[in-house]
C-alpha cells in the first residue's frame, strides 16, 4: 500500500508455518518496508520462530504476552511479557515458546543494503529443531529441512 496505513491486528489475517509459529507480517512481502521489517509472531510452547542465526543488522525483541526460551549467544535465558531482547548486528539468537500456552512477541529488525546472515550449529538449538545440521550462510541450506509452506491463519487474539 502507498504511504500511511492503519490496521487491526486482532482481526487481520497472519500466516502459519508448521515448524515455525504463527506471524502477522505489518508489510506486504512484495513491497517490504524500506529500513526495517516488524511482525507478531505467535509461537506454541515448543516452537521455534526460526533456525538459530546471526545477522549484520540489529534486531529488538519485546514478548507481549506469554513465556518463551531465548537462545543468544549460546545462553538460554527464560522470558515472559514485557522482557525486551535487544541483539546487536551478529548476535547469535532463536525464541521458544515455553510455558502453558501461546506467546505472543514483536520483533523488527533494521534493514540496510546487502545484509548478511549465518546459521551457527547450535545444541541448545538444536533440543528445539532450531539449529542448522551444518554451518552455512544460505537460508536453503539451514532450512533444508523446513516446508516453506505458509498457511493463512487467523491468531487468537487476545493470546
Amino acid at each position: 500500500m502507498p504511504g500511511w496505513f492503519t490496521v487491526n491486528v486482532a482481526a487481520a489475517k497472519a500466516l502459519r508455518h508448521e515448524h515455525a509459529g504463527s506471524y502477522f507480517p505489518f508489510e506486504d512481502p512484495e513491497k517490504p518496508f524500506p529500513d526495517y521489517g516488524i511482525n507478531i509472531h505467535l509461537l506454541e510452547p515448543g516452537e521455534p520462530n526460526a533456525k538459530y542465526h546471526a545477522e549484520s543488522v540489529q534486531e529488538d525483541f519485546l514478548v507481549l504476552s506469554g513465556e518463551c526460551v531465548a537462545i543468544i549467544d549460546g545462553e538460554e535465558r527464560r522470558l515472559e511479557a514485557w522482557d525486551f531482547v535487544h541483539c546487536p548486528a551478529g548476535t547469535e539468537h532463536v525464541f521458544v515458546g515455553a510455558g502453558k500456552g501461546p506467546c505472543a512477541i514483536l520483533m523488527v529488525g533494521a534493514r540496510r543494503p546487502d545484509p548478511t546472515i549465518h546459521y551457527p550449529v547450535n545444541e541448545l538449538a538444536a533440543r528445539y529443531g532450531a539449529s542448522a545440521a551444518e554451518p552455512t550462510s544460505l537460508s536453503e541450506e539451514a532450512y533444508a529441512d523446513w516446508s516453506a509452506k505458509l498457511t493463512p491463519t487467523q491468531l487468537p487474539w487476545p493470546p
